[in-house]
Formats: structure tokens, C-alpha cells, sequence
């Protein structure tokens, strides 16, 4: 699996690399890699791939993607689940928080495993034997339409089923994680409001501050809040600002605006991006992705942001919060220490299914 043949080592502030190597770092979006390759899983990682990540600052990597169908969904998570295992000197794969945490002491990448869909869920029966699999955050909905509720690229949003509600109980009831980043606002709403526990919108941006159908409305960020959510704030060009230049210092302004809507405890980092970033795809990759949305996605020639687009990336978001004046310790909790208690609140031991009890025999009547 060929990330990169030439890591890039960049210079940053003692300051910004002590917070970074001391932080519980969590990428609520990002793939471990991006290769439409049906095969891409069972590539060997090399070892200037695996310096990368043991480099890259980054702790916890939400490896989740886009999927459509239930067969789809589990080929993606034994796939992936087998190359983390077989690359086990570099990655770990998390079952609780506490998995997170070990990672970090042992300078490992921990692995999340998620879907950015939940059209596996055939039924609420599914989301159980899913969560057993591992996956341990699902989107309700993709851009589109499902069973659950409405995309964000729909024309009209009809806000979260009857199904999705039953849906969201299960969820609720294995501990599986909530995702409704793609999501649009009625069902956003929906979902937080139906969720008794907190829900998260693991990559995304402040429609407020760029008006697009795939971010979220100040609405959403309070109500996301109230119930003790977090949002992850992505580094996609075309959701961080609909003009150039577009850099760093943009997707800072949308933690700024988190922060001051409903405070520095709701928002942490969701860079929907492998350590590469998209402007680093092949060529034909690169087309085949921009062709699969709708044109209200509005792509530019680039999807990467300036700055925020290397394996470093995370110390250079580091610095730039050090320029707008935030303290270690707020760094921190956006980094990834408001992600780990929001997973922390909500993952679950499985449970387990006892074996159907024996019948006895009837005894005999006399």
C-alpha cells in the first residue's frame, strides 16, 4: 500500500511538537488511505508508509468510508480490520477508549472502524452484529436518501423515518457511535433530538461562515452541543471557504466559531482525508471522486487546504491555534481529548448472548 516514497519533514515551534506528541490526537475522519484499488488492503505497507504514520502526530485515524450495501460493509471491515492486523507493529485496532489511550502509550496507531453509511443495517438487529464486527461509528445517511432519513444534497429532507428511529435506539443500545456529518438539517435535527445519548458530527464545517449544503447550520451546532455532542471540523477546500486563497487559518475560523457559539468542549478535528490528502491521488482516481457528487459540491481544482495538506498536518493546526491564542490545554481538547470523552460516554462493552437454555423433560405423569 504506497502512501508516500518521500515523507516530508517539516520544522514547528518546541511548543506546538510538545503539545502534538503529548495530546490524545483523534482524526474523527480519516481514512488509511484513499485508493479506489479493490485490492489496496492487501498491499504490504512499506516502511517509509509506516514512518509516516508513526510520525504524522496523529493517535486515532476513524477509518471510514462511503459503502452502499451490507456485503459492501462487511468486505470493508475485514479488509481493513485484517490489514490492520497484519501490520500490528504499526496499528491497533480499537474496541473501547481505553484501546485509544494504550495505543498512544505504546506509539501505535490506533484504528476506529466506521461506515459513512447505514444501509448495512437490514435491520436493528444488524447494529448489534455489527458493533460485535467492530464498527463502532456509523453516518445514519450518505449525501442521499435511505430508509433512515435524508442526505444533505437531497432536494427535500422528510427528517429521520419511522425505521431510522428504531435504527437509532439500536445504536443507542449496542453503543455504537452516531454520525450524521453528511446528513441533511431536518434529519440532523431529527437525530439529535431522538438520541437520548449524545451524537456527533464527526467532519464538517459552519454553514455560517460558507454557505454549502453539506455543513451545518448554528442551529444544529447548539442543539449537537446541548445534548453533549462534538463536532470535527474538516479541511476539505470547498466546506472550509468558497473563495480563494483558502487555507489553514479558514478551518482555524470555523473552530473559532464552534467555540464561541457553544464552547471550546464541542469541538475537535474531523480532516475527511487520508495523510496525503486528495490533490495527491492519481490522476484518473482524482476525476472518478469529483464525478461521484452532485455539482451542488461545488469542487475546485483543488480539495486539499493550503497548509493542511501533508502527513504533518495536525502541527501545523497546532500553530496556527497557538496564533489565535489558545492555551495547551484547550489545544488539547480539540485535538482529540473532546472526541475520546464523547466515545468514552458512548461505546459499550458487547454483550453477550447467552446460550438458549437446555429444556428439561417433562417428567412422566403417573
Amino acid at each position: 500500500m504506497a502512501i508516500s516514497t518521500t515523507p516530508v519533514r517539516r520544522k514547528y515551534s518546541r511548543k506546538a511538537t510538545n503539545i502534538v506528541q503529548g495530546a490524545l490526537v483523534i482524526d474523527m475522519l480519516a481514512p488509511l488511505k484513499i485508493d479506489f484499488n479493490p485490492e489496496a488492503f492487501s498491499l504490504p505497507l512499506s516502511e517509509a508508509d509506516a514512518d509516516l504514520f508513526r510520525s504524522c502526530g496523529i493517535t486515532a485515524f476513524h477509518n471510514s468510508v462511503g459503502v452502499g450495501t451490507y456485503d459492501e460493509a462487511l468486505q470493508f471491515i475485514a479488509a481493513w480490520s485484517g490489514f490492520a492486523g497484519r501490520n500490528s507493529e504499526v496499528f491497533s485496532l480499537v474496541g473501547r477508549v481505553e484501546d485509544i489511550d494504550r495505543a498512544k502509550a505504546k506509539r501505535k496507531t490506533a484504528v476506529v472502524m466506521g461506515l459513512q453509511n447505514a444501509d448495512q443495517f437490514r435491520t436493528p438487529s444488524d447494529v448489534k452484529d455489527f458493533y460485535d464486527l467492530g464498527l463502532r461509528c456509523a453516518q445514519l445517511t450518505y449525501n442521499t436518501q435511505n430508509l433512515i432519513g435524508s442526505g444533505s444534497t437531497e432536494r427535500v429532507d422528510g427528517g429521520v423515518t419511522d425505521y431510522g428511529i428504531k435504527i437509532i435506539e439500536a445504536m443507542n443500545d449496542a453503543g455504537m457511535l452516531i454520525d450524521v456529518s453528511h446528513s441533511g438539517d431536518r434529519t440532523t435535527l431529527d437525530a439529535i433530538e431522538i438520541s437520548p445519548r449524545p451524537i456527533a458530527i464527526t467532519h464538517s464545517n459552519c454553514r455560517a461562515l460558507n454557505n454549502h449544503p453539506r455543513l451545518k447550520t448554528d442551529e444544529a451546532i447548539k442543539r449537537l452541543a446541548a445534548k453533549g455532542g462534538v463536532m470535527g471540523i474538516t479541511g476539505v477546500r470547498n466546506f472550509v471557504k468558497d473563495k480563494e486563497p483558502t487555507t489553514i487559518e479558514d478551518i482555524v475560523d470555523h473552530i473559532d466559531h464552534v467555540v464561541k457559539l457553544v464552547g471550546i468542549e464541542h469541538v475537535g478535528i474531523g480532516s475527511d482525508s487520508d495523510l496525503m490528502g486528495y490533490d495527491h491521488m492519481p490522476k484518473d482516481q482524482y476525476e472518478k471522486l469529483k464525478a461521484a457528487y452532485k455539482a451542488s459540491y461545488s469542487f475546485r481544482s483543488r480539495i486539499d487546504t493550503d497548509g493542511f495538506d501533508h502527513p504533518q498536518k495536525v502541527y501545523d493546526l497546532t500553530e496556527a491555534l497557538l496564533r489565535r491564542g489558545y492555551g495547551e490545554a484547550n489545544i488539547q481538547a480539540v485535538l482529540g481529548g473532546n472526541f475520546r470523552r464523547l466515545l468514552g460516554a458512548t461505546w459499550k462493552e458487547p454483550k453477550r448472548t447467552p446460550p438458549p437454555s437446555e429444556k428439561k423433560p417433562e417428567e412422566k405423569k403417573s
